[in-house]
């Protein structure tokens, strides 16, 4: 047990009988709160005072919500501040080629072609600007197709994509509008999802996989191995 010097104590009877409630004790002595409140928990406050604690709590309690949302807030924000330190810039090319090779391998095309969609304007503004310095391949020269909702304006929204990739609007194909129906979103997305598209990109998308299987390939014993054990599993649909 923490044996505290008597004046400690004192102090906190003089706080308490000045209507300091236990936590503002504990902040102001550097004591726990249970420690403040053993020492005072027998000291009987004025009506006055017990007023100002109720009218105090119901501030805390009014604001909670938001008080707590902002503070974690402030928290996420730190956390991401420090994590960017975590980098060192400029990143190396090597670091910067399988960046997007991951990216790819999360948001491209798997089967077809060489495209990527995604509706967050970072991730597409990186990907127009990788497929050039890591593929060599201008924007000029890259296909883009919308999917949107039928209160969106397909020609300003090309505009935009246009304007942040430097794909040229003639580039964008017919845009896929999604139909309205009872479950109509009403929060859609404000620029609607692009899908960018390297012409005759298939022997690419086979590079950049490749460029994926020589990272992961310290793991493929491992699959292969699960794999076969849990060959049972696979089976072929067959339509009814």
């Amino acid at each position: 047990m923490i044996k505290y010097p008597v004046a400690l104590k004192t102090a906190a009877h003089k706080l308490r009988n000045a209507g300091y409630s236990y936590k503002e004790i504990s902040e102001k002595l550097k004591i726990s709160k249970s420690t403040a409140k053993l020492w005072c928990g027998n000291i009987k406050l004025s009506p006055k005072h017990k007023k100002r604690l109720y009218t105090k709590q119901i501030e805390i309690l009014s604001r909670g919500p938001k008080s707590s949302h902002e503070r974690r807030k402030k928290e996420i924000n730190e956390i991401i501040r420090k994590a960017e330190n975590d980098i060192e810039q400029p990143v190396s090319f090597e670091t910067y080629k399988l960046f997007g090779a991951a990216l790819y391998w999360a948001e491209g095309s798997k089967t077809q072609h060489f495209s990527v969609a995604n509706s967050d304007p970072f991730l597409i503004k990186f990907m127009t600007r990788w497929i050039e310095d890591v593929l060599g391949v201008k924007s000029e020269y890259l296909k883009a197709y919308l999917n949107i909702y039928p209160q969106q304006n397909d020609i300003e929204i090309k505009k935009f994509w246009s304007d942040l990739t430097g794909i040229p609007v003639k580039n964008f194909g017919k845009s896929f509008v999604k139909p309205a129906n009872k479950n109509f979103k009403k929060n859609t997305l404000y620029y609607g999802t692009i899908k960018i598209r390297v012409p005759k990109g298939t022997d690419t998308r086979h590079k950049v996989f490749g460029w994926i299987k020589a990272v992961l390939k310290n793991l493929q014993p491992s699959i292969e191995n699960t794999e076969r054990k849990w060959h049972k599993l696979k089976t072929d649909y067959k339509r009814p």
